[in-house]
């Protein structure tokens, strides 16, 4: 019997000795483990928080610069807006006296697409008139109505 637990004491002992060392290493990996766990939650919510700021400011980015495509898109529009003028004058001759007056005919163009008629305006000339000064003042299709801007090239005008 002596001799038995001089056999089996140092295979007890091993057998103790590798399941204490495996419960210790155990133990390690599972300290390790939670370490692990509670950086990679600090930079979970480190990434969050700069998600969220970054996609605020991304928001206001995107706003903006759809804003800023939808203004110049408008003001290319409204750059192939123009305006085509024309006048004359015309005598009608009467029994007794003979009736000057201007006629002033404009219509606008997009690129070169008519958008309307011609629209014509009459008036009696007196003698010395400024035929200039009266087709400026009579005019409907302004520069400045027909765009939002301020300046620009003239509308285009042709003498017939």
């Amino acid at each position: 019997m002596e001799a038995l637990i001089w056999i089996l004491l140092p295979g007890f002992t091993a057998v103790a000795s590798g399941l204490l060392a495996w419960f210790i290493m155990q133990s390690r990996m599972e300290v390790a483990l939670a370490q692990e766990r509670e950086r990679l939650a600090e930079t979970r919510g480190a990434l969050d928080a700069e998600k969220t700021a970054l996609g605020a400011s991304l928001d206001i980015s995107l706003k903006a610069a759809e804003a800023v495509a939808k203004q110049e898109a408008m003001d290319r529009f409204m750059d192939d807006l123009r305006v085509e003028q024309r006048h004359y004058t015309r005598e009608n001759r009467m029994l007794t006296r003979n009736r000057k007056s201007l006629v002033l005919q404009e219509r606008i163009y997009f690129r070169n697409i008519p958008l309307s008629d011609w629209i014509e305006h009459e008036i009696t000339l007196d003698e010395g008139a400024d035929v200039n000064r009266l087709v400026q003042d009579m005019t409907i299709f302004d520069r400045g109505v027909v765009s939002i801007t301020e300046g620009g090239p003239p509308p285009k005008k042709q003498l017939a």
